[in-house]
């Protein structure tokens, strides 16, 4: 059991990261009723938009080019979410639900090829900077300062969005809209202009993701963003579709569950080879099952009814 407090230390900021990218899933869930399957794309992109401010500033120490890079990775991922809204999402908003889900998987698969075919040298992994050194907390307990990067900025982000949410005239109206589109939109509400904000907030989690996973793997890739979305769409479901504060705690409990599956499972005599590689994806949706079999409407429960 000594490893257990590094093991938890892992499991929160790699839960951390997914709860900040389960946020775009959720958001954009509760407001429109649509499963944005090219999120993680918009990660990826954000991604490389981080990386190219880093290349614009070679000589400028990693600590002072961070924010530049999390202002590059933000912008490229709230324009291409706003982008994908208006142009992907918003003619098809009142055809069958089928159309927008395949419009979505079509738009990932697009931004992929994308950036492997134009951005340069895209098509093999791209270093990504890492400041590399870690901290000791007690004894073996150690923390890297790229997972340092995301603990803080998760909770952060999780906290200012709560505020926006529950205090300015935009949340309200974003509560409004989720709740009754139709009965807001006859009290005054934009809801085109409060749909688009909620794809641009969902961007702008998904640009700090993308440098928290850029500074933890130290590499990025133009299929970074397939597996990251999955496990955060996981995590969004595991928390609560369409309840923001659920997909956060679904992320922490999936990240600590896969890092445990790590630790754990690979020391188990005979199963090493089911506790690393794919299988710590396998466990995962192992855990996503068990959950919503004891409680399909996810950890904290969907915010919003499904209005179909």
């Amino acid at each position: 059991m000594h490893e257990l407090p590094q093991t938890l230390v892992n499991g929160l900021a790699l839960g951390a990261l997914y709860g900040l990218v389960a946020i775009g899933y959720t958001m954009v869930y509760g407001i429109v009723q649509l499963i944005n399957f090219a999120h993680g794309e918009i990660v990826m992109t954000g991604a490389f938009g981080a990386l190219t401010v880093r290349l614009w500033l070679p000589g400028l120490p990693l600590a002072a080019a961070l924010p530049l890079m999390l202002l590059g990775g933000a912008l490229v991922s709230v324009s291409i979410a706003v982008a994908a809204e208006r142009f992907a999402y918003r003619p098809l908003r009142d055809a069958p639900r089928l159309a927008p889900l395949i419009t979505a998987i079509g738009l990932s698969i697009a931004l992929q090829q994308i950036v492997w075919a134009f951005y340069p040298n895209a098509k093999k992994p791209r270093p990504f900077p890492q400041f590399g050194d870690s901290f000791q907390l007690t004894g073996s307990l150690r923390i890297q300062r790229d997972d340092l990067f995301v603990l803080i900025a998760a909770p952060l982000c999780m906290l200012a969005l709560g505020w926006f949410v529950a205090r300015s005239r935009t949340g309200r109206a974003m509560q409004a809209t989720a709740q009754d589109p139709d009965t807001a939109r006859l009290m005054g509400v934009n809801t085109d202009r409060i749909i688009a904000v909620a794809f641009a907030i969902g961007g702008a989690f998904a640009g700090v993701a993308a440098v928290a996973q850029g500074l933890r793997t130290g590499t990025i890739n133009f299929e970074m963003g397939f597996v990251l979305g999955l496990k955060a769409f996981t995590a969004a479901v595991l928390g609560g579709i369409g309840n923001i504060y659920g997909a956060m705690l679904g992320g922490v409990v999936l990240g600590i569950a896969e890092a445990a599956a790590i630790t754990y499972i690979q020391n188990i005599p005979g199963m090493s080879q089911l506790g690393g590689g794919g299988w710590k994806d396998v466990w995962a949706f192992v855990l996503l099952i068990v959950v919503l079999l004891v409680r399909p409407q996810g950890l904290l429960g969907e915010r919003v009814a499904d209005r179909a």
